[in-house]
């Protein structure tokens, strides 16, 4: 189902599926989550603070990636989603947005060992193969097979989705994922789509974004929030893992006294401005 913001606008920007994952660790202070700055540059959010992630590309569902998932296969992939096939991809494309935009590889060698980079020969390495998929010279697939890698999927757990507004001139129906993550890589971002990195508590995000120094997106800001619910990352990750049902959160917009209002399900005055629908 898709809601028709207005008239004008009948839904005609395609909606592209993207997954996004929060990666989260247990900081000096509490809770932290990692995030990224994009590119004032950019044509997307440019500036804005954002988790590591992006669209869901063809590559993300070659079938041959099922063999080297480990921890869950498409048929629960999909189930956990509320899709027939393909749910996986979702997965992989958080892994590989991870790995191209943070450096950052969920992966295990094939004896399970979690992979490492603190040796600077493998680090050396990976760094290469990092830019290879980013410019798109290499698939994850084929770096997977050259170092006889396994993706840690099972590690990764769905926790909301979000889908941009009618109206906007880019639309994604992003689903957000939790995990830890992994020991021994330092993140580090790519200065081409991102060009700043930090862990941060996400209760210290809404501050600095109230007081407009942290630029966020709305879903991003929501995530933070439900973020701040929790005292450690094994607390997020369990919680996220007990999730049976995800409903997705499909915001709308009204113009108010002063500018556009973010309208969500819940509020009294959403039915009432999406009583008008049109078909996917």
């Amino acid at each position: 189902m898709r809601i028709a913001f207005d008239a004008a606008d009948p839904g005609s920007v395609p909606v592209r599926d993207a997954a996004t994952v929060m990666l989260v660790r247990d900081g000096a202070d509490g809770l932290e989550v990692f995030m990224l700055r994009r590119n004032l540059q950019s044509d997307f959010v440019g500036g804005a603070y954002v988790f590591p992630g992006g669209g869901v590309d063809l590559d993300d569902a070659d079938d041959r990636l099922e063999d080297i998932c480990e921890g869950r296969d498409d048929v629960e992939a999909s189930t956990l989603l509320g899709v027939e096939r393909g749910g996986l991809a979702f997965w992989v494309a958080a892994v590989r947005e991870s790995f191209e935009e943070a450096g950052l590889l969920l992966a295990t060698g094939g004896d399970g060992t979690p992979l490492r980079f603190d040796d600077p020969e493998v680090d050396a390495r990976f760094a290469a193969h990092r830019r290879a998929v980013d410019t798109g010279e290499r698939s994850l697939l084929e770096v997977c097979a050259a170092e006889g890698l396994r993706l840690s999927v099972g590690g990764i757990h769905y926790f909301s989705r979000w889908i941009t507004p009618l109206g906007a001139p880019r639309r994604y129906d992003t689903r957000f994922f939790v995990a830890h993550p992994p020991e021994g890589q330092i993140p580090g971002h790519d200065d081409r789509e991102v060009v700043a990195n930090l862990w941060i508590r996400p209760a210290d995000a809404l501050e600095r974004h109230t007081a407009g120094h942290f630029e966020l997106i709305f879903p991003t800001v929501r995530s933070l929030e439900a973020l701040a619910r929790f005292s450690t990352a094994d607390q997020v990750v369990e919680h996220a893992a007990a999730i049976a049902r995800v409903e997705p959160v499909l915001p709308t917009m009204v113009e108010g006294r002063h500018g556009l209002r973010i309208v969500l399900p819940g509020d009294e005055r959403y039915d009432a401005l999406t009583s008008r629908r049109v078909d996917d």
